[in-house]
């Protein structure tokens, strides 16, 4: 197993501290959803409703926990609401063991694939570049030899950022002028992965959204010209949220998710806001593997998600 093989005090520490401001929200909706009740009952469940709707939560995902809270109430007949938070907390980490992978212990890639191509997309702001440099760096404290392109090619800010955190993460990158094409860069980056013997390759891609045609078309591009190397590139499609902006994270994920075929996301931000909720809403509702949070400025502060450890730190 490799250094990240398991859930150190420290990375604990950080979680609990990336989390405070949500668990402080949360904890002061739930003080008053049960103030003066000593019987969780449908009043108290009408104010756990909205505790975890305000909480960023979502309305079809709280609606599940709340359907499995009375069914529990019923059939255990009295349950009190000092037991509400650890009720609420088994739901929770029930209702996300359904819906996601198994939790991941290292940042390593899967057996066979090599090199393992990353594409990541998501809109301006989200923290995408800062997400994939850390990324990068992780993967090779984790002992991987790891290639970055810069395939955002609209925006010269982009690609400049992008060989900052290249600097940063100690790892080399790929990149072409302003205006170049995006597809272009991928299959370069690809090709010279393929030469060097490189783990990991991650391919960055535009941040919009006003035109979900051009950016499925330019996605498509940049998928079937890497396939030319590599017949199931790439192997990942990393979307990245900004949790500090709630609901709208939700959104922009179901315009992405309709435009390509996402199947990891990654939340940023979740040290910056009371919004943590959001990191239920998603991995309920898109049925797709939150696969990394961000916490913190430094490039630890990217872990990979565990379920269990999330929720333990967000109700403890």
């Amino acid at each position: 197993m490799g250094i990240f093989s398991k859930f150190s005090k420290e990375k604990k520490e950080t979680l609990d501290k990336g989390l405070e401001k949500t668990k402080t929200s949360i904890f002061s909706k739930l003080s008053k959803a049960v103030a003066g009740k000593s019987r969780v009952d449908d009043d108290v469940l009408d104010r756990l409703e909205e505790t975890l709707v305000s909480s960023d939560v979502g309305v079809e995902t709280t609606l599940k926990i709340i359907e499995r809270l009375q069914s529990r109430a019923a059939k255990d007949k009295y349950i009190g609401t000092g037991e509400l938070n650890k009720l609420l907390k088994d739901e929770i980490v029930q209702l996300l063991q359904e819906n996601n992978a198994d939790d991941n212990e290292e940042f390593s890639i899967p057996a066979g694939i090599h090199p393992y191509v990353i594409m990541v997309v998501g809109v301006n702001g989200v923290g995408k570049t800062t997400t994939i440099g850390k990324l990068a760096y992780n993967f090779r404290k984790a002992g991987k030899t790891v290639l970055l392109g810069a395939a955002d090619t609209f925006r010269a800010a982009a690609i400049d950022q992008l060989k900052i955190w290249a600097q940063r993460a100690d790892v080399p990158i790929i990149a072409q002028n302003m205006g170049s094409d995006p597809a272009s860069v991928a299959y370069d980056t690809v090709k010279s992965a393929l030469a060097k013997d490189t783990d990991v390759v991650i391919i960055d891609t535009a941040g919009r959204l006003h035109n979900k045609v051009s950016l499925m078309n330019e996605l498509s591009k940049i998928r079937n010209v890497m396939q030319k190397l590599i017949p199931d590139a790439p192997h990942e499609v990393l979307l990245i949220l900004d949790a500090s902006t709630g609901q709208n994270a939700i959104e922009q994920a179901r315009q992405f998710t309709a435009a390509t075929e996402v199947n990891a996301i990654a939340l940023t931000k979740l040290d910056g806001t009371a919004k943590g909720g959001v990191v239920i809403g998603i991995s309920d509702q898109f049925k797709i593997p939150v696969k990394y949070i961000g916490i913190g400025e430094r490039m630890e502060d990217l872990q990979l998600f565990n379920r269990i450890e999330f929720i333990d730190s967000l109700f403890t």
